[in-house]
């Protein structure tokens, strides 16, 4: 058991948290974001921050929530990452208790690793990221969330969470799991949407006894409903046939009640009459209460006739 010292001057490790974590941006996509795993409750709602244009920030170990904001508005202003790391650490008597990571909205990375944070403790910078961790298993952790991220192709949020699966794997917080969570932003996003914000993606598991393969099904439900999003673009510009085509896409891997209904309706629309029939079916089986919705929707008037057999 870890002692404690008479002045109060060792941090609880109840208040140290990360435990391991990943920074990263997306070029091609115009996207920052961080992902993060701990044995600490809800920890998304202190180690990860992201702003789009500009860049992300964990801040982590004996960590400093206000930190993230510190290091983005200097990161803002035009700072380097080492820069707006060496600014707000400058005058923290704590400095040696921490763990930060800083990736900005054009893939320049950097990492600190305090000396007294708890073993293991360490981190990995590269091309357009940084990883970082303490209290791990060991080394291997961070070589895996930077190998992973390397490696897997896809989105910058599917990245970031396989990073946090690689690590887990290798050994991850060496007391356990309790809370993830993954945040990405993207430039642009606030104009696209009608939420009028850049946050594109914001999943935590507070409290969970396997929080990165609870992300990972989260992230699925979002994925689905960035898909819903897209198709519906396509709807009101009467772009039927394209509407269902992103829809048939999001159904590769696994069936959702929803998007099936959506895309029989499109299909409907763009004269697709069997696959709609059929679309609007397998929908029913899953979820009957589609049944009488689809008797008064006029997306299905193409196709009314075939429905009397449903």
């Amino acid at each position: 058991m870890r002692r404690c010292a008479p002045t109060g001057s060792v941090t609880p490790i109840s208040a140290v948290r990360g435990t391991f974590s990943i920074v990263a941006a997306d070029l091609a996509a115009g996207e920052v974001g961080c992902a993060v795993q701990s044995k600490y409750f809800s920890v998304g709602s202190v180690v990860p921050w992201a702003r789009a244009g500009v860049g992300a920030v964990a801040t982590q170990a004996a960590g400093v929530a206000a930190f993230g904001e510190q290091a983005l508005v200097r990161l803002a202003a035009g700072t380097t990452p080492e820069e707006a790391l060496a600014a707000v650490l400058t005058d923290d008597g704590g400095r040696e208790t921490r763990q930060l990571g800083i990736v900005t909205a054009d893939g320049r990375a950097a990492a600190f690793t305090g000396a007294e944070c708890l073993e293991w403790a360490g981190h990995r910078v590269g091309a357009g990221f940084a990883v970082q961790g303490n209290i791990l298993a060991g080394p291997t952790v961070v070589d895996e969330l930077a190998r992973a991220f390397e490696e897997t192709v896809g989105s910058l949020a599917e990245r970031l969470v396989a990073a946090l699966e690689a690590g887990q794997a290798a050994g991850g917080d060496r007391r356990g799991q309790q809370s993830a969570a993954l945040v990405v932003e993207r430039v642009g996003a606030a104009a696209a949407s009608r939420e009028g914000i850049d946050r594109v993606c914001d999943l935590r598991v507070e409290d969970h006894a396997e929080p990165i393969v609870e992300l990972r099904r989260l992230l699925g439900i979002w994925q689905v409903w960035q898909a819903l999003a897209r198709a519906n673009a396509h709807y009101e510009a009467r772009e039927y046939a394209t509407g269902a085509d992103e829809l048939r896409r999001a159904l590769v891997g696994a069936e959702d009640a929803l998007v099936l209904y959506n895309l029989a309706c499109y299909e409907s629309l763009a004269c697709r009459s069997a696959q709609a029939v059929e679309h609007l079916r397998r929908a029913v089986e899953l979820e009957p209460s589609y049944r009488s919705l689809a008797a008064g929707d006029s997306d299905f008037d193409p196709v009314r006739n075939e429905l009397d057999a449903l």
